[in-house]
């Protein structure tokens, strides 16, 4: 059994588009880099989506070229080092005017670093942002972005700011998590507002708990604005609790990665496999046959509700709500991407969406719409 919902894709109204890159700096090369038209139907920064360079375009300022062209490569590396080596020159520079506008602000007057702001940016749904996130955003001199931060998200930034994408994904991270510390730590004793947006919540998965440790040890005062986090969000827009007397006495968010990355790093099953529990998985999608398979296996009945969601919250939000036992395999066959959170647990049956007949099959059936949203 298994019910699928969607909400309608914003299709693309062109092909590839090119965006011309530079041949200076003492740099040698270059071309352009071409993207890939499903990536505007994304409600999120994507690695070559055409907004997020329009966004950075300041990096590449006086530098585009008006002719040739020559596909980026598709080696993750090359792509990573060719993103570092044309915007280093650009980041120095940032850092020469913070320098110079801190110098003129206050002189020798002003001492200290500036400050860090750890901002959760919610799943998706710009809406779902607080106020005090909103203000920070706003004011920043420098932001610094995840991939799961939407693009409605970073439309609100202040238009003096600057924006830097450092987000990951798999097989391509822009920049290792070490040099995003350098990255805030460098910006900041240049005196810059620097804010280090996140999807969801910054210290649930976001390893902004490690960013923090390491600025406090340098000597920088991080303030942390929290997010709605993807459990809570996108339960609420499914109208699922993640508690409910009688059903569900606790909840737990699981990391469907480790470390050390892996196939099968669900070591935890075993004491998840509670009836009475909810369980949220966080970045589980490719681990979900696995952790499906130990959860039943230490327990937990084959036909515990359960739900996946991709991409909560947004107008392209598509969930498979299936029993456990078939979860995995549905999830395949409707061809769900990241992200996508999984919900397991007696909760799910809560849900309106929930398909309460044993006979029905794979419906689709429409939610909600983007039209729908406040103005």
């Amino acid at each position: 059994m298994a019910l699928v919902s969607r909400i309608p894709t914003i299709s693309s109204s062109s092909g590839a588009t090119q965006l011309r890159k530079i041949k200076s700096f003492g740099i040698n090369p270059v071309c352009c880099i071409n993207y890939a038209s499903h990536s505007s139907s994304s409600p999120f920064t994507e690695k070559h989506s055409i907004e997020r360079y329009q966004r950075d375009s300041w990096i590449y300022k006086n530098e585009l070229e008006q002719s040739g062209s020559c596909p980026i490569m598709p080696d993750p590396s090359y792509v990573r080092d060719y993103d570092i080596t044309l915007q280093l020159p650009e980041l120095k520079k940032m850092l020469q005017v913070l320098r110079e506008k801190r110098e003129g602000e206050g002189g020798c007057d002003r001492k200290g670093p500036g400050n860090v702001f750890l901002v959760g940016t919610g799943p998706g749904d710009p809406e779902l942002l607080t106020v005090k996130a909103l203000r920070v955003i706003q004011n920043a001199d420098l932001l610094l972005y995840d991939r799961l931060v939407s693009n409605e998200v970073l439309d609100l930034v202040g238009p003096d700011a600057r924006l830097l994408y450092v987000g990951k994904t798999a097989g391509y991270h822009s920049r290792t998590q070490e040099e995003i510390h350098e990255l805030l730590l460098s910006f900041a004793e240049a005196g810059a507002n620097v804010v280090r947006l996140k999807g969801g919540d910054p210290l649930v998965f976001g390893r902004g708990g490690e960013e923090m440790d390491f600025l406090q040890q340098k000597g920088i005062l991080v303030k942390v604005i929290p997010g709605i986090t993807a459990a809570s969000g996108i339960s609420a827009e499914l109208g699922i609790p993640l508690t409910h007397r009688g059903v569900a006495n606790s909840v737990r968010f699981l990391t469907g990665h480790s470390r050390k990355g892996g196939t099968d790093p669900l070591f935890v099953a075993e004491n998840a496999a509670d009836p009475d529990s909810t369980l949220v998985v966080y970045m589980g999608l490719s681990t979900l046959p696995s952790l499906a398979s130990k959860l039943l296996h230490h327990g937990l009945p084959t036909d515990t509700p359960a739900v996946a969601i991709e991409r909560g919250t947004t107008p392209q939000q598509r969930m498979v709500f299936a029993e456990l036992k078939n979860l995995a395999d549905d999830v395949v066959s409707h061809q769900l991407e990241s992200p996508t959170l999984i919900i397991i647990g007696q909760v799910v049956a809560l849900s309106p969406l929930w398909p309460h007949s044993a006979e029905e099959t794979p419906i689709l059936v429409e939610t909600k719409s983007s039209s729908n949203r406040l103005q």
